[in-house]
């Protein structure tokens, strides 16, 4: 099985054939494989009557840090890919278990469906996250991440020395990444990922994890919507994201 963005370039592979790449707007540096297709093909996929964005050029009103998930008045849902080891072993106890899920390394959760699947490539990118796990954690638990977290890069709100001082005695990294949309393409807004380390992995296998469901399926089903064209089937599909609100976060 080819990995997601091949996949999808082969499907749009034969709208290309012909065209005159020399065209005006037909620069693929300028948007990428597939959005060079779009354009040169006339075809903008439209996802319930709007257009999917293109991130070279529109604008967006979403803030650039801004926690999206899935959750409840008790729980908010959180995205992890592992072996088939790690995850049957999960799935059995209702949480991770040492071995084989490493206690003494930084695990990382994304509540961001779709940069889970950019990172893992919809399940097929390579063994070691072929399975795509759904896990519902405490939202006081989630908080309690993001009121010990620091950055994993410094920024302009602190100084290289409070930063590096921070660091070294926070058990959670806060990363921000580029989020991605149906296509996997790159937004000009961020996802958030959390890692955890040290006691914050203690306490999100032992006292967290609420319950944990495989949506290895549920990736597939999405991706091989996508390789047939079928976009706005493929985002119906998609989990429901709202945005997060958190005491220790301002969107």
């Amino acid at each position: 099985m080819p990995q997601a963005n091949e996949a999808i370039g082969t499907v749009f592979q034969s709208k290309t054939e012909g065209f005159n790449r020399d065209r005006p707007g037909c620069d693929q540096d300028s948007g990428g494989f597939i959005n060079a297709i779009f354009k040169c093909a006339g075809f903008s996929p439209s996802i319930n009557g709007t257009k999917m964005q293109d991130h070279n050029h529109a604008t967006s009103v979403t803030p650039q840090r801004q926690i999206r998930a899935s959750y409840d008045k008790a729980t908010i849902r959180v995205y992890q890919a592992f072996s088939d080891v790690i995850a049957d072993a999960a799935l059995e106890k209702g949480t991770f278990t040492s071995p084989p899920f490493k206690m003494e390394r930084m695990t990382w959760i994304k509540p961001s469906f779709l940069w889970m699947m950019y990172r893992a490539g919809w399940g097929f990118k390579d063994a070691g996250q072929k399975r795509i796990l759904a896990i519902d954690i405490s939202r006081a638990g989630f908080e309690w991440a993001l009121e010990h977290g620091c950055l994993s890069h410094a920024d302009e709100s602190m100084s290289k020395e409070e930063w590096t001082a921070k660091k070294e005695t926070s058990p959670v990294r806060i990363q921000w990444d580029p989020e991605r949309d149906l296509l996997l393409r790159p937004q000009p807004y961020r996802a958030i990922q959390i890692g955890l380390g040290n006691e914050a992995v203690e306490m999100y296998v032992h006292k967290w994890i609420v319950r944990i469901v495989d949506v290895t399926p549920l990736a597939h089903s999405i991706h091989a919507l996508l390789t047939q064209e079928k976009f706005e089937e493929a985002m119906r599909m998609l989990p429901e994201e709202r945005v997060y609100l958190s005491a220790f976060h301002s969107s």
